[in-house]
């Protein structure tokens, strides 16, 4: 994935990044700060390992998390759109999910959802990333810029 072409595109077009991240917990944000010229357009980025700060630093409704666990399409969605709206950015991306070598929320290891929220509204990929925790981290990288690149 080219997090350069992503900067380069939202540079052409004048929009903004931010990122929620939780398994990659920071990845996603400093692939794109490697790039030079990306303090153009990356806001920031948030890294809510715990629940509780998905909920209080994101706007995960807290209820979402009771019904569904972190691991949960919905709960990329909401970290996507509320990262997004809570640092004045275009569009957001999410990363959340299972790295291993334990199941969380009754999900394997390599159960993973990247999400983007942009002006043309929200989407999730459901991942399930083979090998071990440092491969699924960097798998969900990649999968997550591969999701914003399509879509912009």
């Amino acid at each position: 994935m080219s997090a350069p072409a992503l900067v380069a595109r939202l540079t052409e077009l004048g929009q903004t990044v931010a990122v929620a991240e939780s398994l990659t917990a920071g990845l996603v944000t400093a692939r794109l700060a490697d790039v030079p010229g990306a303090s153009a357009v990356l806001r920031g980025g948030v890294v809510a390992y715990a629940a509780d700060l998905k909920v209080s630093l994101l706007g995960v409704p807290a209820e979402l998390v009771e019904q569904q666990g972190v691991v949960a399409a919905d709960v990329a969605a909401a970290m996507a759109a509320g990262v997004a709206a809570r640092l004045g950015a275009d569009h957001g991306l999410a990363t959340t999910g299972v790295a291993g070598p334990d199941t969380l929320d009754g999900k394997p290891p390599g159960t993973v959802y990247v999400a983007h929220a942009g002006p043309a509204g929200v989407v999730v990929r459901a991942l399930h990333l083979p090998g071990d925790r440092a491969e699924v981290r960097l798998g969900s990288v990649s999968a997550v810029l591969e999701l914003f690149l399509g879509r912009l």
